[in-house]
């Protein structure tokens, strides 16, 4: 079965679309017009399209106002009891398209009640006829009610739906007895499930259905199963959500899915996402946030996130977790046809990689920090140098305790390790960029050999021997802050500024998010990439 819908093309002209499924996701950034493209498709044909807007009351009456399903119909699809000329000017407050707030549960719980009775109505009168006739009895109909509590049951199996003298309750077991209680007493997330399914169920056949939102008042767990099961019911029915929420659109499976890549306030621009050997919801969040994108190390909430989320605010700053997940990402994402639109840069820590390693990455915008580990970043001297008069210290004495406590407590004790360790990822760099020759197994063989014996374990040695001696010599404070790889040293200074030693990065950050955020970043500039625009 094929469906047809309508999007504007960029002089907000009409173009039609057809689509193999019942589903179609348009996905865009908060101020991206979502809700006014909804009501623009709404527009094309009011008699064909029912919209569910965002803004959506989810309190109802418990007693149930009982209308014909003709009556019902009206109120639910035009916001009145007569069809309004396919106008729908009472449903949206004459013009309101995108800000009223519709307040039709009692609607459409009455809609389905109405069907219900009209299912069982027909049951009668042809059960009546069968045995007038004497013909075999038909069967028992699945009414619109049956529909929902499947629909329900599915959706949330530790509650069971029913209905009973037009009214909804909810039970559910506890301590081995049966807890009811009314629909009107349900949580935000029931009461959700119970509307979004009963609009579905009692719109009209062959019907474009506008979700906007689709995600309000429901738990990530549950969204797309309600939403394919709904789906799966009415299958006369194209839905099209609109929505931001990254998580709905990737987990929707393989539909028709668009992004909003601009909106001047009268026309919109889309591009249709693809499927592409990438992480679906990750370019979905980086197409949705129209900014350029910085992937980087750590995790969200690290204070590595927190730093460049404050260092690069005109970034989308995504932490990938190691180097590694960020040199590939970077790579695959700028390669990405998707993302023409926007730069793609990579910031790795320099760990114990040599300039040539550094200068290799640059061909695809991955950078390195000026310092080792981003935690080496809390140590530069002119931050210490900041954060000691923020505390009421004299900065030139503890930048000297600081600086002392770095070169001759903890690197000049741990720097047989360091060395030892930056040899081995130097030689680990060298095995990696080793080319084989496939063309058969001897020539493979034989490059491996070459490769391998062009690696001189000794010369790597001597080399890293007298970086790490020269900067130890020398009590070169930001060599050893460019050479120096220990997590941990950031968390111990706090001592020696007067605060608690746990406290000193949390502090740093929250002023940095604060008043001081301008003399913190610019304490930190010279040890950022300058090839990465700020």
């Amino acid at each position: 079965m094929s469906y047809k819908y309508w999007l504007p093309d960029e002089q907000g002209k009409k173009t039609e679309y057809i689509t193999e499924s019942n589903a179609v996701i348009i996905v865009g950034a908060n101020g991206s017009g979502k809700s006014k493209l909804g009501a623009w498709i709404e527009q094309q044909s009011f008699k064909e399209v029912h919209r569910v807007g965002a803004q959506r009351n989810l309190n109802f009456n418990e007693n149930i106002p009982l209308k014909s399903y003709s009556e019902a119909e009206n109120w639910v699809f035009y916001g009145n009891e007569k069809e309004d000329n396919h106008q729908k000017g009472h449903r949206w407050n004459w013009g309101h398209y995108t800000t009223k707030l519709i307040d039709d549960f009692d609607n459409v719980l009455s809609a389905l009640i109405a069907l219900k009775n009209n299912e069982i109505s027909q049951f009668h009168e042809a059960c009546k006829k069968a045995g007038d006739n004497k013909n075999e009895w038909p069967d028992i109909p699945t009414t619109a009610i049956d529909k929902l509590k499947t629909i329900w049951s599915s959706v949330l199996p530790q509650r069971q739906l029913i209905e009973d003298d037009s009214k909804f309750y909810a039970i559910f077991h506890k301590n081995g007895e049966k807890v009811r209680y009314s629909a009107t007493e349900m949580s935000d997330g029931e009461r959700a499930v119970l509307y979004l399914a009963s609009q579905v169920l009692c719109v009209p056949e062959n019907k474009i259905l506008i979700i906007d939102e689709p995600e309000i008042h429901l738990h990530r767990s549950i969204i797309n199963r309600l939403w394919r099961t709904l789906e799966s019911c009415r299958p006369d029915c194209l839905f099209i959500y609109i929505t931001h929420d990254l998580h709905f659109v990737s987990a929707h499976g393989h539909v028709d899915k668009y992004w909003i890549k601009n909106y001047d306030g009268t026309n919109w621009t889309f591009e249709k996402i693809v499927e592409e050997e990438l992480p679906e919801e990750l370019t979905i969040e980086i197409l949705g946030s129209r900014k350029n994108v910085l992937f980087v190390e750590g995790e969200k909430g690290s204070y590595d996130y927190l730093l460049y989320d404050q260092l690069y605010p005109n970034y989308l700053i995504i932490p990938c977790g190691g180097c590694s997940q960020v040199i590939s990402r970077t790579k695959a994402f700028r390669n990405s046809k998707l993302l023409h639109n926007c730069e793609v840069y990579g910031l790795i820590d320099r760990d114990y990689r040599s300039d040539h390693e550094i200068n290799a990455y640059i061909s695809d915008n991955i950078y390195v920090l000026a310092v080792a580990e981003v935690e080496n970043l809390f140590l530069v001297e002119e931050l210490i140098c900041l954060m000691a008069k923020q505390f009421g210290e004299d900065p030139n004495k503890i930048v000297e305790k600081v600086k002392n406590f770095v070169i001759n407590t903890k690197f000049a004790n741990m720097i047989n390790r360091q060395i030892c360790q930056s040899v081995v990822a130097e030689i680990k760099y060298k095995l990696s960029c080793i080319e084989i020759n496939k063309q058969n197994e001897a020539d493979a063989k034989t490059s491996l050999q070459t490769g391998i014996a062009s690696i001189d374990y000794d010369t790597i040695k001597q080399l890293k021997e007298n970086i790490f001696q020269n900067a130890l010599a020398n009590n070169d404070y930001r060599e050893v802050l460019k050479i120096f790889n220990e997590k941990g040293i950031a968390a111990e200074i706090g001592s020696i500024l007067g605060i608690d030693r746990r406290e000193y990065q949390k502090k740093v950050i929250s002023l940095l998010q604060g008043p001081q955020h301008d003399a913190i970043v610019r304490s930190l500039e010279a040890y950022l990439p300058v090839e990465i625009p700020r």
